[in-house]
């Protein structure tokens, strides 16, 4: 029967380390000793939610319709698009623009996300950097790339159709696009 008497004994054993695995979790600070501490757990943070972008809409002036540059190029990359954009941008709006060496202080460097149609139009214009001081320039790059579109037909390409532009505008409030800058 000494079988018998260690399966019992086991049965009666288990139970009772369970109630001081329990017992023992559910002690509170009073139950350390001193300098004791508890294990702390780290707080679980949720990421805040992004805010919105500004969107930049059109001055009066300003109309997106047919470009006075003609047809654009067909595009076969991303890079092939911001390239056309920039040498665009600059055709479109040759008294706002310089072309050459970027100068050591500039007045403000305002960055924007253009989102396309499929056919290369403007479908949304939205601020990711707005410039620190002269303000105005935001609205003179916005308006700038409307000038300049279409960009070419980029429902080929992958979404999102977004690109990036840089504007790079010196102390006569001229611009140039980062993309030609490299």
């Amino acid at each position: 029967m000494p079988f018998t008497d260690s399966i019992v004994h086991r049965k009666l054993r288990a139970p009772a380390c369970l109630v001081a695995f329990v017992i023992a979790g559910c002690s509170s600070p009073s139950d350390r000793a001193p300098g004791e501490e508890r294990e702390r757990v780290p707080a679980v943070r949720t990421a805040p939610k992004p805010t919105p972008l500004e969107t930049v809409t059109p001055s009066p002036a300003v109309v997106q319709g047919k470009s006075a540059l003609g047809t654009p190029r067909p595009v076969r990359s991303w890079a092939e698009v911001r390239q056309q954009a920039a040498e665009r941008m600059v055709a479109a709006n040759p008294d706002i623009t310089y072309v050459g060496k970027v100068p050591d202080q500039l007045l403000a460097i305002p960055v924007l996300e253009i989102e396309l149609n499929g056919n290369g139009s403007i479908r949304k214009i939205e601020v990711l950097r707005p410039p620190r001081q002269a303000k105005e320039t935001l609205q003179t790059a916005a308006d700038a790339v409307r000038r300049a579109a279409p960009f070419g037909d980029v429902s080929k390409l992958p979404k999102p159709w977004k690109f990036v532009e840089t504007f790079l505008f010196d102390e006569q409030h001229k611009f140039k696009p980062r993309t030609l800058d490299d």
